[in-house]
C-alpha cells in the first residue's frame, strides 16, 4: 500500500524562507525555526528549494542547507540550481536524502542517466509540470528516477494515466478535506507546498482523518497494547530514556496509559509526572522535546526503554543528562568508546584552534595554514602505505592513528564535524 506524507517546503532565496518559487515575499527570516516547528508538527519528509542567483549566494545556501539537514527530523529532499551531476553532489553532501531534477530544463533530461548511476536511482527524483514531458521522457525516468513532484495539481489525472511510480503533488492552496481526494489517487504518495506549510499544525489531525479513512499515512504503531505491560503498584511502568545516537542514559520517567497513547501518536515522548498528577510532554515548556526513534520493551514487560532525538538538555537542571552524581568508582581499565575518543581528541584540537597554546603541533600547523595541513596529511597517508607492505599491523595501526589526528587539523581547519561525517557513512 502506498503511505501517503505530508511535505512541507522551504523556498530558500537571500537566507531567508519566501513565499514560493514566484513570490519572493519573506515569510521566516530565520528557515532553522521553520525546520524546528515542522520537526514537532509530524511532517513526513522537507523539500528545500534553492532560489539563490550567483555563486556566491548559491554557495551561501547550501552552507544553509546543511544547517537545515542538520536539524531536520526527517530526511530533507533537495531541490534548485541543478545544472550539472556536480550540484547534485552538492546537495547530497550538505546531507539531503534525495536530489530533485527539474525537467523543464533540458540539460537536467540530458543528465539523468548519468546522475542516477553515479548516485543511484533511489536518490533522483524529477519535476515537472506538464505531463507530456512524462510521455516523452517515460522510459528514463522508468529506468533511472524513483519518483517525481507535479508541480501542476491540475495534472494529477493525467500524470496517473502515463506513469506508474509514485509521485507527489505540490499545492498552493487547498481545503483540509480536498487533501483526502489527492490521496485517494493510487501513485499520490505525497502532498507538498503551501498546502502543507500553513496547516503544519494540523497534520496529526489530518493524519488521524486519515486512518479513518483507511488511508494509510506515516504514523508510529505500538506492537503492545497497554494492557500488555505490567504496572508498578501505582499503575504506571517506568521509562528509562536514551540518546539514539550515542546510547547515553539521559532520565527516567513514568507513564500511564494516557500518556503512553500520546506518545505513539504524536511521536513526542509524555510522561506522567506523579508530583502533578498529570500529562507532562517534555520540552512543552523548555523546549528540549524528545522525539521518539524507537521504543522497546523488557523481557518482563515492565519497563520501557526509549531511544529518543534529543533537543538540548534532558535534565531540568541544564545539565545534558540526568545521572551525574558520581556515587562511587572502582579503578579498572575501561574500554574506550571508538566514537567517544575521536571526539574527544578531535575537541581538543577544536580547543587549540579557538585558544592557541605555546608550543603546541597542533597549533604550528593551524599558524601554518590549509597547505601545510594538506602536506601533512598526504605525508601520513603515503606512510600508511609503507607500512602495509610490512608484515605484521602494529606500524599500520601507529600510521593510521597519526593519519586520523591530522584528518581532524584539517576538519577542524573546515568546521567540519564527527557528526557530519558519520551521518554521510551512514546514508552511504
Amino acid at each position: 500500500m502506498n503511505v501517503k506524507k505530508f511535505v512541507p517546503c522551504i523556498y530558500l532565496w537571500n537566507g531567508h524562507a519566501v513565499a514560493n518559487l514566484s513570490d519572493r515575499s519573506v515569510v521566516e527570516t530565520d528557515p532553522l525555526r521553520l525546520v524546528r516547528l515542522y520537526n514537532e508538527s509530524n511532517a513526513d519528509e522537507l523539500i528545500v528549494f534553492d532560489m539563490s542567483e550567483g555563486d556566491g549566494a548559491h554557495e551561501e545556501a547550501l552552507e544553509r542547507m546543511k544547517e537545515i539537514c542538520a536539524l531536520s527530523e526527517v530526511d530533507v529532499i533537495g531541490a534548485g540550481n541543478i545544472k550539472r551531476m556536480e550540484d547534485v553532489k552538492k546537495l547530497l553532501y550538505a546531507g539531503c536524502s534525495r536530489a530533485i531534477l527539474d525537467y523543464e530544463k533540458e540539460s537536467n533530461i540530458a543528465a539523468t542517466e548519468e546522475i542516477s548511476l553515479k548516485f543511484g536511482r533511489e536518490r533522483i527524483l524529477a519535476s515537472y509540470d506538464d505531463p507530456k514531458v512524462l510521455k516523452e521522457n517515460k522510459e528514463l525516468l522508468e529506468k533511472y528516477v524513483s519518483g517525481l513532484v507535479l508541480m501542476n495539481p491540475h495534472q494529477i489525472r493525467e500524470t496517473q494515466e502515463i506513469i506508474s511510480f509514485p509521485f507527489y503533488v505540490q499545492i498552493e492552496s487547498i481545503a483540509l478535506n480536498k487533501m483526502l481526494e489527492i490521496f485517494a489517487y493510487e501513485n499520490v504518495c505525497g502532498i507538498t507546498g503551501n498546502a502543507v506549510n500553513n496547516n503544519y499544525k494540523e497534520i496529526l489531525a489530518l493524519k488521524t482523518l486519515c486512518r479513518e479513512n483507511k488511508i494509510a499515512v506515516e504514523t508510529l504503531e505500538a506492537a503492545y497494547r497497554w494492557e500488555e505491560f505490567k504496572k508498578n503498584s501505582d499503575g504506571l511502568v517506568p521509562v528509562v530514556i536514551q540518546d539514539y545516537r550515542t546510547r547515553e542514559v539521559l532520565m527516567m520517567a513514568y507513564m500511564n496509559e494516557a500518556s503512553y497513547s500520546q506518545t505513539i501518536r504524536t511521536g513526542k515522548m509524555t510522561y506522567y509526572s506523579r508530583s502533578r498528577q498529570e500529562l507532562w510532554v517534555k520540552g512543552e515548556t523548555s523546549g528540549h522535546y524528545q522525539y521518539v526513534k524507537r521504543l522497546t520493551a523488557d523481557c518482563d514487560m515492565d519497563t520501557i526503554l526509549a531511544q529518543v532525538s534529543q533537543v538540548g538538555a534532558a535534565c531540568h537542571t541544564g545539565a545534558r543528562s540526568c545521572f551525574f552524581h558520581e556515587i562511587t568508582k572502582k579503578n579498572y581499565q575501561e574500554k574506550d568508546n571508538p566514537l567517544q575518543v575521536f571526539q574527544e581528541v578531535f575537541d581538543v584540537i577544536r580547543d587549540r584552534k579557538v585558544h592557541p597554546r605555546e608550543g603546541s603541533y597542533t597549533n604550528y600547523l593551524f599558524d601554518k595554514g590549509i597547505d601545510k595541513i594538506l602536506k601533512k596529511l598526504g605525508e601520513e597517508a603515503t606512510e600508511i602505505v609503507i607500512a602495509a607492505k610490512n608484515p605484521g599491523a602494529s606500524e599500520v595501526k601507529y600510521e593510521i592513528s597519526d593519519f586520523l589526528y591530522h584528518m581532524m587539523v584539517l576538519m577542524a581547519e573546515k568546521d567540519i564535524s564527527w557528526e557530519e561525517i558519520t551521518q554521510e557513512l551512514a546514508r552511504r
